[in-house]
């Protein structure tokens, strides 16, 4: 499992980011904000607000995971420094979220041009198990 250093203190582009890396930094300007959708969580079993920003820089973008709050505050054009961020693999698709004790802030930054060609959310990465879902090739038998 890859991960980036705990102690990073330097910003990351995005054309970097891969699957299970944690403890990010990043400066991103929001391309496009996708449907809001309600979603009941297990934690909690409450309805939070979800959806997914299209969010990139220079090198790539991705799809950014915002819940609540978090919606109401940005909007297309917004430029964000992201602390605190991971990634994860949705569906096969790489998602950045940010960590309960992350944040997310808008900047007074210029990001002219943001390359959406280089779209990492839409590569997909294949998922393996860390278990045998084939099974036991002997099945043991049940003592009474």
């Amino acid at each position: 499992m890859s991960s980036v250093s705990e102690t990073t203190t330097e910003y990351i582009e995005v054309e970097a980011l891969k699957p299970n890396f944690r403890d990010l930094k990043l400066i991103v300007k929001i391309v496009d904000m996708g449907v809001q959708r309600v979603v009941n969580t297990r934690r909690t079993r409450r309805d939070h607000r979800v959806t997914e920003a299209h969010v990139g820089d220079k090198t790539g973008s991705a799809l950014l995971t915002l819940w609540d709050d978090q919606i109401d505050r940005f909007s297309i054009g917004d430029v964000l420094e992201i602390k605190s961020a991971y990634t994860t693999l949705y569906r096969g698709s790489l998602r950045l979220n940010v960590a309960r004790n992350g944040g997310v802030e808008k900047v007074e930054k210029d990001i002219e041009e943001v390359n959406t060609k280089n779209n990492l959310s839409e590569v997909r990465h294949e998922t393996t198990r860390w278990y045998d879902p084939v099974g036991r090739p002997f099945r043991r038998r049940r003592r009474r």
